[in-house]
């Protein structure tokens, strides 16, 4: 699992994300900031998003930790900025930035590399309807005991969002 396979290719995913991200109450800066980033002008974007990363905008979190600074080829590029901001929009219940925080913990990008931190969030992601291919589950199962499994599935069941 890499933290961020290709970037363009996420990219140009994230046009279905952007759309449901502009069609929610938008925040000063946000629909500029996805310009940005669809241009490559990731400076712009890091500016544009600033005030509602501060503000714990999940939605902002995710595209700054994603695409800015998890993003290799950004000059930006930062995983100890990024897996934080993925984090925590993760642990407020944001479901696109919970298969970025497995990989993240799978790669041991920006967090302590933990096979079952990684297992434990693609099983929440998939709790959440996120999606989760089968193939997540097995290369991390290659990784970890059976026992270690079935203590990262009954994590992930017992998980409760933060709320603050």
């Amino acid at each position: 699992m890499r933290f961020v396979r290709n970037h363009l290719a996420l990219l140009a995913l994230s046009g279905a994300a952007a759309l449901l991200a502009l069609a929610q109450p938008a925040a000063a800066g946000m629909e500029e900031a996805v310009k940005a980033m669809q241009a490559g002008d990731m400076a712009t974007a890091e500016k544009e998003l600033q005030v509602l990363v501060k503000e714990r905008d999940p939605r902002a979190q995710f595209f700054a930790g994603l695409y800015i600074y998890g993003n290799p080829d950004s000059k930006f590029y930062d995983p100890n900025k990024a897996t934080p901001m993925l984090l925590d929009a993760a642990e407020r219940g944001y479901v696109p930035a919970m298969l970025p925080v497995a990989g993240a913990y799978a790669e041991g990008k920006g967090v302590p590399k933990s096979m079952f931190e990684a297992y434990k969030w693609v099983a929440i992601a998939e709790r959440w309807h996120g999606p989760v291919s089968p193939q997540a589950y097995d290369q991390l199962a290659r990784e970890l005991k059976p026992d270690e499994i079935e203590k990262a599935k009954a994590a992930a069941a017992a998980y409760t969002f933060k709320t603050k």
